[in-house]
């Protein structure tokens, strides 16, 4: 779409303003880790331009299912973003970004190690147009080490990190998830780092950067793996839908064909879970007085406790659950999702109205609530390069010079 194209303005930000209104990022990222850093900062406030190459947008535009010819993938990870085409492999690519840089806060960018520097883009140059800049660089494996120039993404990292090793059934393959597990977590790491480098910049008067290796959050989401392997050589192995922790710990399948998960990683959940399926004598064995040994004990606890639930609907054992107060839950899919009661409640799935391209849309509301100064969904991803003349008006350039820029295939 050109950049001239009819599009409902971005509306104003929501009374009173958002906590990071005043922020100005450029996002340079692309798919998914970094880009999703920007949407969090767009989200609560931050003014977010979305920097694409003029010919090769964010592949995340062509990810999944499409509508009318519409990525949904970028409706949700573009929202709040001003989009623009900038090459900046060209001169005046380059020109134009460190303009852009003086007067910003935040890049987050995710090209392999080197690909700035070699566009005389590097640190240096950024930091001299702007000293207070903060410069997010999200990458598969960091910015040195042996790694450092190999392609990455989120499935190296979840398949390097351990988690696929330790997730799937014992006797089954290492397991990757469905979804971009590793680029999330990342995202939201470096949305953080982005907000702690700017918090040091409160003191210290200057910015500096930001080096996210995408295998490294994931690994701390993992928890204390290293820690039992440096102290005791234990290695966790896979064991389903199981926990080497705690037991009964499972999904069971109900009578009327739908499935629960049951957890009982409190031991007084564990006691009532027992009580509740008929089963006391289990609940004094001296085995069940610690979460490993229950779970050394997994057969017959899940024996137990799925063959009370495989007689009863999934309704009567929720609603028996909630009156013992054990823990459980429905395993849902997304049409699920949409119509539970607590996610209606807490507003999880909003609404955005009067999207130019598709009308209402339903996603994923802002990630926390802030009682005094909220985050919103001002508008969806918009079309690529959508606002390059408004942005590099705002920036001073004319008419004239945006025309030049794009003649010589900079925008």
């Amino acid at each position: 779409m050109s950049p001239s194209a009819p599009l409902t303005a971005p509306t104003a930000p929501p009374s009173p303003p958002p906590p990071l209104t005043g922020l100005r990022v450029l996002d340079l990222a692309t798919l998914f880790a970094g880009p999703l850093a920007a949407t969090l900062l767009g989200d609560f406030g931050a003014d977010v331009v979305k920097v694409e190459h003029p010919t090769r947008p964010d592949p995340s535009r062509g990810h999944g299912p499409a509508k009318d010819g519409v990525g949904l993938w970028w409706k949700l990870l573009g929202r709040n973003k001003r989009t623009m085409t900038l090459d900046l492999s060209t001169p005046g690519g380059r020109t134009t970004l460190l303009r852009l840089a003086a007067d910003a806060d935040v890049i987050v960018e995710n090209f392999r190690p080197g690909t700035l520097e070699k566009w005389d883009l590097g640190w240096e140059q950024l930091s001299a147009a702007n000293p207070r800049l903060v410069l997010a660089r999200v990458t598969g494996f960091g910015q040195f080490g042996p790694y450092a120039r190999r392609p990455g993404f989120g499935t190296l990292a979840e398949a390097m990190c351990g988690f696929a090793a330790a997730t799937g059934e014992p006797d089954g393959p290492p397991t990757l998830p469905p979804f971009g597990l590793a680029d999330s977590i990342a995202g939201l790491a470096t949305a953080y780092a982005v907000m702690t480098a700017l918090a040091a910049r409160e003191r210290t008067g200057r910015g500096q950067v930001v080096d996210m290796a995408i295998i490294e959050p994931i690994l701390t989401v993992l928890g204390p793996q290293p820690l039992w392997y440096d102290q005791l050589g234990h290695v966790q192995p896979r064991t389903g839908n199981r926990s080497a922790n705690n037991a009964p710990r499972n999904t069971y399948r109900t009578a009327d064909d739908r499935w629960v998960a049951v957890s009982t990683s409190a031991q007084s959940i564990a006691e009532r879970v027992l009580c509740l399926v008929g089963r006391p004598d289990l609940a004094a064995e001296p085995w069940f007085g610690s979460g490993t040994g229950r779970a050394a004990h997994a057969d017959v606890l899940d024996e137990a406790v799925g063959a009370w639930i495989a007689d009863r609907t999934r309704t009567e054992v929720i609603e028996a659950f909630e009156k013992a107060e054990a823990a459980v839950a429905p395993v849902q899919d997304v049409r699920d999702v949409m119509t539970d009661p607590q996610y209606a409640a807490l507003g999880t799935i909003t609404t955005v109205p009067d999207d130019p391209e598709l009308g209402d849309l339903r996603m994923q509301n802002v990630l926390f609530r802030l009682s005094e100064t909220p985050g919103a969904i001002r508008w969806a991803g918009r079309p690529h390069g959508a606002d390059t003349d408004a942005v590099l008006t705002e920036l001073g350039l004319t008419g004239r010079e945006i025309s030049s820029l794009r003649e010589a295939g900079a925008l």
